[in-house]
C-alpha cells in the first residue's frame, strides 16, 4: 500500500508538473490564434497612430496658414489658441478603455482621434467665416498670390525654398527671400495674381527680372529670365503668361527665383500655392520647400 500510494502521488505531481509546463509555455491553439490576433491588432494601432500624427502635421500647417495668411489677408484676429487645442470634457472619458493588456495605446488613439475632431470641427468653421468674408471681397482675392508661378510638371529636381540656405558662390548661409523653382530655359511664367508690371529691366544678381503689384500691399518678384513678354505699366491677368525661365544674373542653373512680398518684406512663397495643389502636392511642396539646401542664386 505505501510503495502504491507513493506511486500515485509521484505520478500526480509529475502530471501537476507536465500540466503546469503545458499551460505556461506551449500554447494551445486557440491561444495562438488569440495571440496573432492581438499582435495584428497592436499594430494596426501603431499604424493609425502614425497616420493620424501625419494627419495632424496637415493640419497644423492648414492653422498656420489660417491664422497668418488667410485671417492675415482679411485682417481677422487669429484664433485663440486655447479654442484650437480645447479638449473634451469628463475625466472618465476614457475609462472604458483601461483594465487591458493594450489599454495604454488605445487610450492614446481615442485622445489623438479626439484631438483631430477638435481641430477639423474649429477648422471648417473658420473656413465658413473667412468664405463668407472672400465673397465680399472678390477683387482683392483675384489680385493676391495663389499659384505656382510655373508649372509644376517643369520642376525638373529639388526646389530651394525661403528661409536660411547655403548660398552656391559663396558657401556661407545666407537668408534666402523666394524659392528658387528649377526648370528649363524657356519653360513658360505666369502671374500668380491679379496686377500692374512695376519694374522691368535687367538688376544685378536678379537678371531678367519682373516686379508686379498686385495692391492690397503684395508684389511678387520674377528673377533669372530669359526674357518676358510685358511691359511696365501694363495690367496682367493671373495666370498670364509674362515671360519665360532663364539662368541670367547670379544664378548656378536655369530656374525660377520667385518672391512674395508683403508690406515690403519678404514672405514664404509656399504659403500662397493653395489654389491649384492638391492637399498631397502642397504637403510634397512644403516638405521640399523646407529641406535645407544649397540656393541656384
Amino acid at each position: 500500500m505505501l510503495r502504491f500510494t507513493g506511486l500515485v502521488g509521484c505520478s500526480l505531481l509529475l502530471a501537476v508538473v507536465f500540466l503546469y509546463i503545458g499551460f505556461a509555455l506551449i500554447d494551445s491553439p486557440k491561444e495562438k490564434q488569440l495571440k496573432r490576433e492581438l499582435t495584428q491588432l497592436t499594430l494596426q494601432y501603431e499604424i493609425m497612430q502614425d497616420r493620424m500624427d501625419k494627419v495632424n502635421l496637415v493640419l497644423e500647417d492648414m492653422q498656420e496658414r489660417d491664422d497668418y495668411i488667410y485671417r492675415s489677408i482679411f485682417k481677422v484676429d487669429p484664433i485663440p489658441s486655447d479654442i484650437r487645442k480645447g479638449g473634451y470634457g469628463g475625466v472618465n472619458r476614457y475609462e472604458n478603455l483601461n483594465g487591458f493588456r493594450n489599454s495604454e495605446i488605445m487610450i492614446e488613439s481615442a485622445k489623438k482621434l479626439d484631438h483631430i475632431a477638435r481641430s477639423l470641427y474649429v477648422q471648417s468653421n473658420s473656413y465658413k467665416e473667412l468664405s463668407k468674408i472672400a465673397k465680399k471681397n472678390a477683387a482683392m482675392m483675384a489680385n493676391i498670390p495663389a499659384i505656382q508661378p510655373i508649372n509644376g510638371k517643369h520642376l525638373q529636381h529639388a526646389v530651394s525654398g525661403f528661409g536660411l540656405r547655403m548660398h552656391p558662390i559663396y558657401k556661407i548661409k545666407r537668408r534666402h527671400t523666394g524659392i528658387d523653382l528649377p526648370s528649363p530655359i524657356g519653360t513658360p511664367i505666369y502671374a500668380t495674381g491679379n496686377g500692374k508690371v512695376v519694374e522691368s529691366g535687367v538688376e544685378r544678381g536678379y537678371g531678367i527680372m519682373l516686379k508686379i503689384d498686385h495692391g492690397y500691399g503684395y508684389e511678387t518678384l520674377y528673377g533669372h529670365m530669359s526674357r518676358y513678354v510685358v511691359r511696365k505699366g501694363q495690367e496682367v491677368k493671373r495666370g498670364q503668361l509674362i515671360g519665360y525661365v532663364g539662368n541670367t544674373g547670379s544664378s548656378t542653373g536655369p530656374h525660377l527665383h520667385y518672391e512674395v512680398i508683403k508690406n515690403g518684406r519678404p514672405v514664404n512663397p509656399v504659403s500662397f500655392f493653395y489654389n491649384d495643389l492638391s492637399p498631397t502636392e502642397y504637403v510634397s511642396m512644403v516638405k521640399a520647400a523646407s529641406q535645407f539646401n544649397q540656393s541656384f542664386d
